[in-house]
């Protein structure tokens, strides 16, 4: 009787290399993570592979040298076209507390003529709020395809594609959510993908910690960026608290603290309205906390286009009270 030992899945040494218990653990090296991802993304690994995979690094917490790793092999799978953007604005958390106000922030920015692509991952979470539910209601184009992206942000020079247009792999692995029961490091990917290139990625990371690591991954990708503890996991301003900004451009890194806007903390409303949302853009009603939040996001997104604060925060009115309904 032959006894044959059956050969190890290529992919194993790297649930392997991550998960060898406290003491045998280590980091993937920046190529192990762009290899790894890259069989994750071309089919061949196994399911039981891939749910290990996202939860041992869900448990370890990434590298930046990983995140780097994994974006690059996502980029080199895009074949997406040349396509001019500004910004890059990932909208993947959903909003509970407040109104998605940053919609209106991107919005009247790409009136004032910045090309702002905006990209999300669907509604994965229960009692969220999330920006696919709001683009015709908004007015934002909604696009299934690099070629639609690009008529949007020539007509409207804002546009918004899911996630599962554009990379569907990706979008499965965020879908796993309700099976595996947590998040997985594939929502933080996603915000550092930058897929068109834009001449910078706004990125919001909720965890403390985090926001250091997505800089330092920007950084190794050579991108534009700036990160920030958005209200809610979006990329927006919180009036009510201190923001700290964790810049990146042209390999250098830099940070700045800004003040809240308010001496006391706004009561957040008892349910979310999106018909508020747009009354308020077309001025039919008041908001304190609303406006802002979309004039301080609106301050972000230029200081990310290379503004200082203060200038930031004047032409952020300017814009505001120029908006097109």
């Amino acid at each position: 009787m032959n006894l044959v030992t059956p050969a190890e899945h290529p992919f194993a040494q790297f649930v392997r290399a991550i998960g060898k218990g406290k003491r045998g653990a280590r980091n993937l090296s920046r190529e192990e993570a762009r290899e790894a991802m890259g069989m994750l993304l071309d089919g061949k690994v196994e399911d039981t592979q891939l749910g290990a995979f996202l939860m041992l690094l869900r448990h370890k917490e990434e590298s930046a040298e990983e995140m780097a790793g994994f974006a690059e092999a996502v980029r080199a799978r895009l074949q997406a076209p040349a396509i001019q953007v500004d910004l890059d604005w990932p909208s993947y958390a959903g909003k509970k507390r407040h109104l998605p106000w940053f919609l209106l922030a991107a919005k009247a920015l790409a009136n004032s003529g910045a090309r702002i692509l905006l990209h999300g991952g669907g509604a994965h979470t229960a009692g969220r709020l999330y920006s696919e539910q709001l683009l015709e209601q908004l007015h934002i184009p909604r696009c299934r395809n690099w070629i639609e992206v690009g008529q949007a942000l020539d007509q409207q020079q804002l546009a918004f594609i899911p996630l599962g247009d554009w990379m569907p792999q990706l979008q499965r692995m965020i879908d796993l959510r309700n099976i595996l029961g947590l998040r997985s490091p594939i929502h933080s990917l996603a915000r550092i993908l930058n897929p068109l290139g834009a001449r910078c990625g706004l990125q919001s990371i909720f965890h403390p910690g985090y926001q250091a690591v997505h800089r330092e991954a920007s950084q190794l990708l050579g991108d534009c960026a700036l990160v920030i503890k958005g209200e809610g996991g979006e990329i927006e301003i919180n009036p009510d608290a201190t923001s700290h900004l964790y810049g990146t451009a042209n390999g250098e890194n830099w940070d700045e603290d800004w003040p809240a806007l308010s001496p006391q903390r706004h009561v957040k409303p008892e349910s979310l309205e999106p018909a508020h949302l747009a009354a308020f853009w077309r001025g039919e009603v008041a908001d304190e906390y609303g406006q802002l939040a979309v004039l301080s996001t609106l301050a972000l997104a230029l200081r990310a286009l290379g503004e200082p604060r203060e200038a930031a925060f004047s032409r952020a009115e300017q814009i505001w009270a120029a908006r097109q309904a």
